[in-house]
């Protein structure tokens, strides 16, 4: 089916042009009142073919730059504090960046509407992000600068979309083949295959492995970076996306889904692997240009916007309540022959940052869930005993003159630990101590502040309101050898930093320097993958040779107080798990248990069976299931 050729012929000779921006359709038009009043006679093609159809003004007809920037001024209220007016000339749109958004876009759009009748102009609005952000810069930067690139690349891939695209029913064979996170935590990488479509869900790496164990399985004979479709990613961890940029510097040309907030994240964090991977002597995966490719052919989708993939699967994102922009991925295969639901990282309850998992879908047959606290030893405490908790803990270290270390893993964490500590220095539960921030976690931050709207309702209202949390002054920065070197050597305060596992970065630093002194407190309330410095130390070692992990011949004396908080995690614990299932809907036919050590996986799977009486499976490494 043309599809295109169909839409043309039914709007004769009011468009000049018809491209895909993905699975979407763009139409231009050169004539004035087609543009302006066309809508109607749009919507009901969308009816009929049931795909996104948008209409936009031909160059030609377009007023310059300047008369629609002087216009689009007039038009928004100046209370929306506009920052920035960008043109993407070659796709007729324009980039309005604004402190307040909402007065830019008005009441059920109205502003947004007369932009476009007024200038002819099809506007986009953004948020500025309240803490400047390098990272979201410059992959704007990245893509304002690749436009003619973008928009051919975005044809092509709406052209082998709708190739071979059927709206019929597809019954073929569909499987899965796990590539990593297959009874281990790390290196998530599944390989989804039907007749017509190869799609990778998730490139990662097990940032505690060394070797080729750190890599997933790309050396099988289904893995072929040629006939692959696409690439799906949950969320911006590096055991879920640190890789990703290495298939762009093997060669992979094709889209990467995945949220925005996502896309900035995983850029950054990507940046941060390179500059570890240097400051440890050792040859970086990938470079900068890998990541900009990674930029370059990504594709942004929102929570809840469907979007065809290939020609048989359609993609849906859930918020998932793991990290920012995190994502369950729901997969249509075959329209509606099977539906797969994974469920890659995802937390069942509401957290100071985020609301909670989605747990209702239109269909499911099939679900893959994380198990990392999944056995049933894993109950995690209520969150605000342990946020009472943290508060006392760290109230007792500072009285008695000592320091507080939170090792971090940037994302997660450390954003519900630095709204716990604002919360309470501003509900005197805490003296107005420093805390500060050491390593990317500010840039986290900082993207943070630039997607409110995939936050909680009650971080977003503080952000709408101009009392940002992120932005309180009992924050500081610590961007150098030297600004950390003052923070060690000066008095009781908190200390973020990366990484969450010790294996490297500015956390290793501090502990060198406050582990030696008992009155200091380390707290570790991430997932320590087995082998880390964190992980040993959680064990109870208290002597560890840093020779080891890198640093050197020093060993480390571990005298300071050590204290696990399980019930920070970002991960569901196993009674959310469990409460996830419960309350699922539709219930799945299908149980497929990751991302979890064997015997947390194992557990989690009879319990699961127990109670619900569907197939579970808790494949290994390199096994292929049919699910169709």
């Amino acid at each position: 089916m043309d599809i295109l050729k169909n839409i043309t012929e039914q709007l004769k000779e009011k468009i000049t042009e018809a491209n895909f921006e993905g699975a979407n359709i763009v139409l231009y038009t050169n004539n004035e009142n087609f543009f302006r009043e066309g809508e109607p006679k749009i919507k009901a093609i969308v009816e009929q073919i049931k795909k996104r159809i948008e209409l936009r003004a031909d160059q030609k007809i377009l007023p310059d730059k300047e008369t629609a920037e002087a216009e689009i001024k007039r038009i928004v209220p100046v209370d929306a504090e506009i920052t920035e007016i960008i043109f993407d000339v070659q796709r007729s749109i324009v980039v309005i960046e604004a402190k307040k958004p909402g007065l830019v876009i008005g009441k059920q759009g109205s502003i947004l509407d007369e932009i476009r009748q007024k200038t002819l102009w099809t506007p986009q609005v953004q948020r500025s992000p309240a803490i400047k952000s390098k990272i979201t810069e410059n992959i704007r930067e990245v893509l304002y600068a690749n436009n003619n690139y973008r928009r051919k690349f975005l044809n092509d891939i709406g052209e082998k979309i709708y190739k071979e695209w059927n709206p019929e029913k597809m019954n073929g064979w569909i499987r899965l083949t796990f590539l990593g996170s297959g009874r281990q935590v790390g290196r998530s990488c599944l390989l989804l295959q039907t007749e017509n479509s190869k799609i990778l869900l998730d490139c990662g790496i097990d940032v505690a492995s060394s070797g080729t164990d750190r890599f997933p399985y790309f050396n099988v004979s289904e893995f072929d970076i040629n006939t692959l479709d696409a690439i799906i990613i949950s969320h911006a961890h590096l055991d879920h996306v640190g890789l990703l940029p290495y298939l762009y510097k093997m060669g992979y040309k094709g889209p990467v889904y995945m949220t925005t907030p996502s896309r900035d994240l995983a850029a950054l964090l990507a940046l941060d692997f390179i500059g570890v991977a240097y400051k440890q002597a050792s040859a970086p995966l990938y470079s900068s240009t890998d990541i900009k490719e990674m930029v370059k052919h990504s594709i942004c989708l929102n929570f809840n916007e469907v979007t065809d993939v290939t020609p048989d699967i359609r993609l849906t994102f859930y918020n998932s309540g793991h990290v920012l922009g995190s994502a369950m991925v729901h997969l249509n295969i075959g329209n509606g022959a099977h539906n797969l639901l994974y469920a890659a990282d995802y937390k069942y309850s509401k957290t100071k940052l985020l609301d909670p998992a989605v747990s209702n879908f239109p269909r499911v047959e099939t679900v893959i869930t994380e198990s990392t606290y999944g056995s049933k030893n894993d109950i995690l405490p209520p969150r605000k005993e342990t946020e009472d908790k943290f508060i006392q803990m760290v109230k007792e270290t500072v009285e008695k003159g000592g320091k507080v270390l939170i090792p971090e893993l940037g994302l997660g964490h450390a954003q519900e630990t630095v709204l716990r500590v604002e919360e309470a220095v501003r509900k005197g539960e805490l003296p107005k101590i420093p805390m500060y921030i050491d390593g990317m976690i500010w840039d986290m931050n900082a993207i943070h502040t630039a997607y409110p709207d995939f936050l909680s309702s009650n971080v977003r209202s503080q952000i709408f309101q101009d009392s940002n949390p992120f932005m309180s002054d009992i924050f500081s920065r610590v961007g150098s050898p030297q600004e950390r070197k003052k923070v060690i050597e000066g008095g009781p305060c908190i200390v973020i930093a990366t990484s969450g596992m010790l294996q490297g970065g500015a956390s290793v630093e501090y502990l060198k320097s406050f582990a030696d002194n008992p009155n200091n407190l380390m707290i570790l309330s991430c997932y320590q993958g087995p082998g880390s410095i964190g992980r040993r130390i959680q064990e109870g070692e208290k002597t560890i040779p840093l020779g080891e992990y890198g640093h050197g011949n020093e060993v480390l004396n571990i005298k300071l107080r050590v204290e696990i908080m399980t019930g920070f995690s970002t991960h569901a614990g196993r009674n959310e798990i469990m409460a996830f299932f419960n309350n699922m809907r539709p219930r799945p036919k299908r149980i497929i248990i990751n991302h979890g050590e064997v015997s947390k996986s194992l557990d989690l799977a009879s319990a699961l069976y127990k109670l619900h009486r569907v197939e579970t499976n808790v494949p290994r490494n390199l096994e292929t299931l049919r699910l169709r």
